[in-house]
């Protein structure tokens, strides 16, 4: 709500800027310009090239800024405008207080040649801040035999703003008890007393609760508001009483802490607890309770904390006296702080010529300063003065404004700088003086080279790296200053005329920041080296040369190769094992290598999947597949494995390896190569030729029969239209003799059912690795159109790992092989 009045009342008073005046004073020229506070940063205040009698541009060309006379700038110069704008918003009661007028220094310095003007700016107040209570809920005993027209003193409300915009006047809630009663401090602001109208009575009403407002004078004005509680006490008969009703006391500004201010003294004609009397501290600024205490048995009034003449020079304090029975009576304790010479000059440099040319003629400006002493009543003169005998001495311009210039020939070779130490005092007392230290650096000549920090650099860079990689910094020293001190570094061409350097390595000619241009391949260059030259910026440049190496470091870059088996993807690898294969028989072996160097080059085997994982292992180190059991008769006769060969870099690289791995009963010759059964690519083997033919002589004939049954069903049912479902069933398998399985019966059939079968290619032997049926049974119909699956359960379990199901049959006859 207060920043939401705050804006209206801002525009209005920023529309009402006053224009600036100018007044001489001793031939040295003050502008002064005026603005309102809480002005937006950026906010014009006024033309200083058109004040100054300055064409448009001559401010930029003169060098013109400003420079604060305290610790802080408010304002900003545009130099090619003259225009002189709000730096950051102002706020009035933050820069000074209570203070009215609230002025704000700062000087504009013209360096060619060098001038100053000084400029005031006096900060208006607006109405920003609304009286505020310290204790939004006072608390007040009043007995109820209190006479008619007594007063009982509240607090002051704190209004931060000055003039008509501070605190003007308080209101009090209707009620039938007490009216409002507004008195005026002689320092201070204003404060309201409860004025009793109509008599207490306890019994009838024990507590009365009112509410204060606290109005000031702005447009619109604004308000802040307590709650005053008055509890109602019993019959006291006598009020205590101060033996003076103001008390006058004079404390220096250097006071220490608990030092005896005065001493205010009340009696009570009262007996017993109502006449012990105890001293408080009632309603008061902020201000007196962070700086004065009073003692409750005693009624000693001492320092809590600091003064400062300069910042708040009386004191109005509210002392309360309250006996046994609460009752209070109140009195005044007038406090004048005394000034005391407790601020030393101080000393703010305005403008410093350094480095300052040893050639320099006598009288050369060297710094412009002011010298401002905040106590204004005592201290008596400044002088300034300079600590050492040097060559320089201080010249007075104008009121507290100084220059500092020449006064003998600079010889940079004896002296290169100098601490001058400038020596303001006052004349007390006591005495006090600041020491203020201005170093001026003397300009040099081009006399020194660039050193490098180390004979030679190395560096390392590693491969795969992005193109413009930073790889390092090589960095020259040079003792001379300003341009001479100023190194670019530069690649200098080998001495063989190779210039292949270039294509590798670049560097910052200004900070020695060398890249990489292109990505290293540790495979393909491990180190080279170039040679870097440092130049300094003098008039006649001197230099100096290093040799840098860069190494470039192995990454992990390249996957790890498999070697064997093969993983061409053409032909199946496969490897034999004997089913008579005891524990930890020696399968085969995985043969990888790795491109990377190092760590990154050392492999590690792994078995990653397995027809069966409790079947075979994998050395870790070497890659050895062995046999973790003894071969049975119900392991598959197929074995896949895949093997995840990975190197130890970070992060770790792999890459899969598979083969086959077939479990026969004896086999001679040194390798079988085994297809995927999924081809159905087979070759039979002489001795089983003339059977697979009469299978497939059967196998023709039933399929005929029952496409010729089929045809004649499709027939009845179009013919008669009547909807029948007809449904296949498969045999799941069919039983077979063991010693037909193993190649050792007769070759008879036990019913007349077609099978597909599987040898080994390259065997001299005819051994069966799987029969599988494959011709379909086509029951009738039934009424309900299900049809039921005939289970045989008292199959071997040879014959049970390779039955079909369904139509799949055939399809899948390979899969027995996993």
């Amino acid at each position: 709500m207060a920043a939401a009045r705050r804006k209206p009342l801002q525009n209005r008073q920023v529309g009402s800027l006053l224009l600036l005046w100018c007044v001489s004073v001793g031939g040295a020229a003050t502008i002064r310009y005026s603005v309102a506070e809480e002005m937006e940063s950026g906010s014009f205040v006024a033309n200083v090239a058109k004040d100054l009698g300055l064409e448009v541009g001559k401010l930029a060309e003169r060098g013109a800024r400003l420079v604060a006379e305290g610790n802080r700038l408010h304002f900003r110069l545009h130099r090619k405008t003259g225009d002189l704008f709000v730096k950051e918003k102002l706020d009035r009661e933050a820069l000074c207080g209570k203070a009215d007028p609230c002025v704000l220094h700062f000087e504009i310095i013209l360096a060619e040649p060098l001038q100053s003007f000084r400029v005031e700016v006096r900060v208006f107040d607006i109405n920003d801040n609304a009286p505020v209570f310290l204790n939004k809920e006072p608390l007040l005993k009043i007995p109820e035999s209190t006479p008619l027209g007594s007063r009982f003193p509240l607090q002051s409300a704190q209004d931060l703003d000055v003039g008509l915009n501070g605190l003007q006047n308080y209101t009090l809630s209707a009620n039938t008890y007490f009216h409002l009663h507004t008195r005026f401090r002689s320092h201070g602001p204003k404060y309201a007393e409860l004025v009793l109208d109509n008599p207490l009575d306890r019994e009838a009403q024990p507590e009365v609760n009112l509410t204060i407002t606290a109005v000031d004078g702005g447009s619109p004005p604004k308000s802040g508001t307590a709650n005053i509680r008055v509890v109602v006490l019993d019959v006291n008969d006598h009020v205590p009483q101060f033996s003076r009703l103001v008390y006058r006391a004079q404390v220096p500004e250097n006071s220490d802490n608990g030092s005896l201010v005065v001493v205010v003294t009340a009696t009570d004609l009262d007996e017993g607890t109502n006449k012990q009397i105890t001293y408080s501290l009632a309603e008061n600024p902020e201000a007196v309770l962070r700086t004065f205490l009073v003692d409750p048995q005693t009624g000693e009034v001492r320092l809590r904390g600091p003064l400062d003449f300069e910042t708040i020079e009386t004191y109005d304090i509210d002392i309360q006296a309250t006996d046994g029975g609460g009752l209070s009576a109140h009195s005044k304790v007038l406090v004048e702080v005394v000034d005391v010479n407790d601020n030393p000059p101080e000393v703010t440099i305005s403008s410093v010529s350094s480095p300052l040319a040893e050639d320099s003629p006598l009288q050369t400006v060297v710094a412009l300063f002011t010298i401002r002493d905040r106590d204004v009543r005592v201290g008596g003169k400044i002088t300034c003065f300079l600590k050492e005998d040097l060559p320089f001495v201080v010249k007075h311009t104008f009121r507290n404004s100084y220059s500092l210039v020449t006064d003998r020939i600079l010889d940079r070779e004896d002296v290169s700088n100098y601490n001058i130490t400038l020596v303001a005092m006052d004349t007390g007392p006591p005495s006090l003086s600041t020491e203020t230290v201005i170093e001026v650096v003397i300009s040099d000549i081009n006399d020194n080279s660039p050193v490098f920090q180390e004979d030679s650099y190395v560096l390392t860079v590693r491969e795969n790296n992005s193109p413009a990689v930073f790889i390092g910094k090589v960095h020259a020293e040079d003792l001379d200053l300003g341009e001479n001190a100023q190194v670019t570094y530069s690649l200098l061409p080998p001495k063989s005329g190779d210039l292949s350097v270039f294509a590798y390595i670049s560097i910052n000619s200004d900070n020695g920041k060398l890249y990489a241009l292109r990505t290293m391949d540790y495979e393909a260059i491990q180190d080279f080296q170039f040679v870097v030259k440092a130049t300094d910026g003098g008039f006649l440049s001197l230099s100096s040369q290093v040799t840098v190496r860069v190494v470039v470091l192995d990454d992990n870059d390249n996957r790890p190769m498999i070697l064997y088996p093969l993983q061409n993807g053409t032909l199946p690898c496969n490897d034999l094992v004997p089913r008579s294969a005891e524990a930890g028989y020696l399968v085969t072996k995985v043969v990888a290598v790795d491109g990377d160097s190092g760590q990154n080059s050392w492999l590690s085997y792994h078995l990653l999947k397995a027809t069966d994982l409790g079947l075979f292992s994998v050395q870790r180190q070497n890659g050895e597949i062995r046999t973790l059991r003894q071969i049975s008769e119900r392991d598959p006769m197929m074995q896949k494995l895949v093997i995840l060969v990975q190197d130890h870099g970070q992060p770790a690289l792999s890459t899969t390896a598979s083969l086959n791995i077939l479990l026969v009963d004896g086999f001679s010759e040194p390798y079988l190569q085994f297809q995927d059964p999924s081809k159905h690519s087979r070759k039979v083997n002489p001795t089983t030729k003339y059977l697979v033919i009469s299978l497939a002589v059967l196998s023709f004939l039933f399929l005929f029969s029952v496409t010729v049954i089929i045809i004649i069903h499709l027939y009845q049912k179009i013919k008669h239209r009547e909807k029948f479902t007809v449904q296949e069933h498969f045999y799941d398998d069919c039983n077979f003799p063991n010693n037909l399985v193993q190649g050792r019966g007769n070759g008879s059939l036990s019913q007349p059912c077609p099978y597909d079968m599987c040898s080994a290619t390259g065997t001299g032997n005819s051994e069966f690795r799987f029969l599988k049926r494959f011709m379909p049974n086509f029951p009738f119909p039934h009424a309900t159109g299900e049809v039921k699956t005939e289970n045989d359960a008292s199959l071997p379990p040879d014959s049970n790992r390779n039955r079909s199901r369904g139509s799949e049959g055939h399809a899948r006859a390979g899969d027995d092989y996993m």
